[in-house]
């Protein structure tokens, strides 16, 4: 009897049938399912415990100083969703392993002993990153192969860009040219308000009716510039799910910019005038409290950006490319 899925592709965990000639017709990736999740486990445990210092350090970086990069600890799921949603594609590939693959793992197990027992100079996290990453690489190359790879290239280049923290020296020399911005913007803000206040550097000073005067020390307050790339991890993970032309992804991805940087005006602001309550609510825990609050507004002001965006092109739906391994 003739099957109506004879040219419909199967997925690659099927059982052995009687005509197949038994097990001996598979090959050694025609496995049951519950067997092939216990060893994705295992090698997923195997890799965690392989770098273990690298995950152990960056989750005290997120856990400490959440503000900043509490945002990496979301990463790994956001990146997992996105193998999620390619699930079925997935399932009807063959999975034919790159044994070339297996320079990338040993080339990042190299860069990351290197870093760990080598020379000081390159005992660095982000030296680390590069070590787990190209590993990470290879074992998804020598597992799923390169005909998969097309789907998982974007959750992994996701999880390497986003899921770690940056180096104080490379950070630095974006946020502080921010910082002068933010300083400079909440100047202007605060001055509009009617509220009079200096600015010498990144020192704003907000003089209040009875002739004391308040300082507020943008560099310090301005931590939140941190969370510049929470912002680029929200507008590359929403312009991948929500929008479905390329030139509109790099769009929404690029304004990430400038609205961390307005909400950060803002955010500074409002600092400045709650010191006039009291001087206190602009140090310690009130004004990490309130930079946190500020990115409920900035998340939504996200999602008008990208509604406007993907409104500028009305010509109904756009159905994703076939080659692209980032719509659903």
């Amino acid at each position: 009897m003739t099957s109506s899925s004879a040219n419909t592709p199967q997925p690659r965990n099927t059982a052995p049938s009687a005509a197949s000639g038994g097990v001996g017709a598979l090959d050694s990736f025609d496995v049951p399912d519950r067997a092939a999740y216990a060893w994705g486990a295992l090698l997923v445990v195997a890799f965690i415990a392989t770098f273990f210092e690298f995950f152990r350090y960056q989750f005290v970086q997120a856990t400490t100083q959440v503000q900043d990069w509490g945002h990496t600890l979301l990463i790994p799921l956001i990146a997992g969703y996105f193998v999620y949603v390619q699930r079925e594609k997935l399932a009807v590939k063959r999975f034919v392993p790159s044994w070339s693959a297996f320079t990338l793992l040993f080339l990042g197990l190299a860069i990351y002993s290197a870093s760990a027992f080598g020379p000081q100079a390159i005992q660095h996290h982000n030296v680390r990153g590069v070590g787990v990453g190209c590993a990470l690489l290879g074992c998804l190359l020598a597992v799923f192969g390169t005909a998969s790879f097309r789907w998982l290239w974007f959750p992994w280049a996701y999880w390497y860009v986003f899921g770690q923290t940056i180096s104080e020296r490379v950070m630095s020399r974006v946020t502080e040219r921010l910082q002068d911005w933010s300083a400079i913007g909440a100047d202007i803000l605060l001055n509009t308000l009617g509220i009079d206040t200096d600015r010498v550097g990144n020192v704003l000073t907000v003089h209040m009716s009875d002739g004391t005067t308040h300082p507020l020390n943008v560099a310090e307050a301005c931590s939140g510039m941190r969370t510049l790339m929470a912002f680029l991890a929200i507008g590359v993970a929403l312009a991948a799910l929500g929008l479905p032309r390329w030139w509109q992804r790099v769009l929404l991805v690029v304004a990430g910019i400038p609205i961390s940087l307005f909400v950060n005006v803002l955010r500074v602001a409002s600092l400045g005038m709650l010191s006039m309550v009291d001087a206190n609510f602009s140090t310690g825990e009130f004004h990490s409290m309130v930079g946190l609050i500020w990115l409920v507004p900035a998340f939504l002001l996200f999602l008008g950006v990208m509604w406007v965006i993907r409104n500028m092109v009305d010509d109904g739906q756009v159905p994703p490319s076939p080659r692209s391994g980032v719509n659903p």
